[in-house]
This record gives C-alpha cells, structure tokens and sequence, in this order.
C-alpha cells in the first residue's frame, strides 16, 4: 500500500515553468538498505539553481532525467536506521527527494545542530545560502571599510545575508530588491544604506543617487539589473558572480550590449562563486554565521510554505519575488512539534 508522496519532473519546461512541469505521485515508503537510514522530511529547500537542472544540457548542477524524483536540500527525522551511524528521532540535513519519506546513506547525512535556533535555518542562514554568502564575502567580494557595495537579489537567502556581512566590515551597503516592502525590510531592519526597488525606479539613476561608484557587486540576478550597475564599477572594483536567475528561464541567452571593456578601463576583477568549492570549510562559515546570529549582528527571514503539495507552487514564486529570505517548504511536524 503507497504510504509516501512524491515529486518527479514530468516534463522539460519550455521557457517558465509550470504545474504540469510537476508529477506528485503516490509511492512506497522506500525500506533501508545496509549504512542506509529512513528518514522523514520535515523541511524541503526550493532554490533558483534548480531550474538549472531542468534542462537537457550540461550545467555545474547535474540535471534531472524526465521521470526522475526532484531533489534538494532537506531537514529529516531519522525514522529507522541499517547501521546509518544515527538513531531514530535524530536530526539531519542532506539531499533528498521531494518526498514525505526517503532513505540516505549514513555518510550522506550531517547532524543538524542549529543552537537553539528553528531546525529550518539548517536550509538557509546556517545552511547552503548562509555559507555562499559567508564565502562570496570573504574569499571573492572582499568589502571592506568605505566601500560602495551594491548587492542584486538583496532580500533573497543568499543576498540579505552578504550585505549584513559587507556590513560589518563597514561598506557601505546598497541592495536592489524588487518591492518596497523587501526594501524597507533591507534599509530599516537590516540596516543597508540604501535600496532599489528596480521594478519602481531606474538602477543607474538611482545609483547615481546614492552612491560614490561601484567597489564591490554582489551579482545574484543578471539581466539589465547587472547592464545598470556594471557602467559605475570603480577602478579596481571586485565582482561576484553568484547567480544569474533573471536568465535561468530564458530558452536562449541574450546577447546584450558588449561590456567588457569597462573591466579594462576600472582593471575590476570578475570571479564566479560556487559554494560546493569550499566543502571542507563548511563547518566553520556555519559556526561563525551561529555566533553572528546569537550575537544579534546578523538577522534573517524564512518564508515558509506549508505541504510537500505545495513545493511547485513555493519554487515557482522565487521567479516572481515572493518570497522574503530564504524559501522552505514545510513537509511535517517533528516529533514534540
């Protein structure tokens, strides 16, 4: 008897998504093999590089096949475990299918320990977005004092969390959002300098306004956001690029005005960022994003969605700019919830 639902790919999009791009299906809770455990998902990550994934070609993200079970980032309850290295009611993070129920090899798993907070921001301020951001910071963007640094995607799970990051080394933080209210939440609780709201008002312009150049960009969006904001870098200005979803729908890339010979002119440097790179480091961005927290120096929000039913609908409003902070689907209760 089907005791499990489950989320396949029916088809390849063309172009957006939509729900028939989605097959929720009634399946067999899956049995433990040998260093395996069962688990239940209690908190389902949807991220933008998914869509990626979708696609037939070749991507840093390997794709989907159509019929394979969607996957992502999750939160779970150890059910049962087959030598796994966990016992039942343990909490763990890992990939998994969107699913109720699914089994994992015990290597493949890591212990959520959160310090108190929601077992949820295992999936975002302490999780994959937190570090991309506690990475591209350090390692690639490099704010420093007195810097101008302008971040795209800025109330999104990755960008909230490097502006507060370039914050704190005292920039001067811009963040270009796409409503008033991600914007007041940017400048009037997080404490960013100023904010756009591109869909209400001209980037250059605004820019101009606000700011002395470009020294650091935090790039999360691309498209004509990243065309307004590259004619102000600054001499020696340092660009990350860390995603590109106003592109990831497109079936064919755009070929805009030919820019880099701004790259020559400021002798800016450009780097991609991919947070899996720095896997060994993992444990300490999420030690010290903790202590930020507990601290009160680093704020986050979570949008959450309640029912794996709903997961299609919650990853499809990441293209529409629904979601504030980091989006979480929440599948079930914990035990004691």
């Amino acid at each position: 008897m089907s005791d499990n639902r489950r989320f396949h790919l029916a088809k390849r999009p063309e172009g957006v998504p939509s729900a028939d791009t989605f097959d929720l299906r009634e399946v067999d809770r899956p049995e433990p093999g040998p260093g395996e455990a069962l688990v239940r998902v209690l908190y389902l990550s949807v991220d933008p590089y998914m869509r990626d994934r979708m696609r037939a070609g070749e991507s840093y993200a390997q794709p989907w096949a159509v019929d394979d079970p969607l996957r992502g980032g999750a939160v779970c309850e150890v059910v049962e475990s087959n030598g796994a290295g966990f016992e039942p009611g343990d909490t763990v993070v890992g990939e998994f299918p969107w699913a109720e129920y699914a089994t994992a090899d015990g290597s493949d798993l890591t212990p959520v320990d959160t310090g108190g907070l929601p077992v949820s921001t295992a999936l975002g301020v302490l999780g994959m977005p937190g570090r991309t951001a506690y990475f591209g910071a350090r390692e690639v963007a490099e704010p420093k004092a007195d810097d101008w640094m302008v971040v795209s995607g800025a109330a999104g799970a990755v960008g909230s969390v490097v502006g507060q990051l370039g914050e704190l080394q005292g920039s001067n933080v811009v963040g270009i959002a796409g409503s008033d209210e991600k914007c007041d939440w940017l400048t009037e609780e997080l404490g960013f300098t100023a904010a756009i709201n591109y869909k209400q008002e001209d980037v250059g312009n605004r820019l101009d306004e606000v700011a002395d150049g470009v020294d650091v960009y935090y790039d999360n969006v691309g498209g004509p956001v990243t065309d307004a904001v590259w004619g102000r870098l600054n001499v020696d200005a340092r660009v990350a690029i860390c995603g590109q979803i106003a592109l990831y729908n497109a079936e064919e890339l755009p070929t805009g005005p030919r820019k880099l010979s701004k790259l020559v002119e400021t002798r800016a440097r450009v780097e991609g960022l991919l947070v899996r790179d720095f896997a060994p480091r993992f444990r300490e961005a999420t030690e010290h994003l903790g202590e930020l927290v507990a601290g009160g120096d680093l704020q986050y929000r979570e949008t959450v969605t309640e029912g794996l039913e709903n997961a299609p609908e919650a990853f499809l409003g990441l293209f529409e700019g629904e979601n504030v902070g980091k989006q979480v689907v929440k599948v079930a209760d914990a035990d004691g919830e």
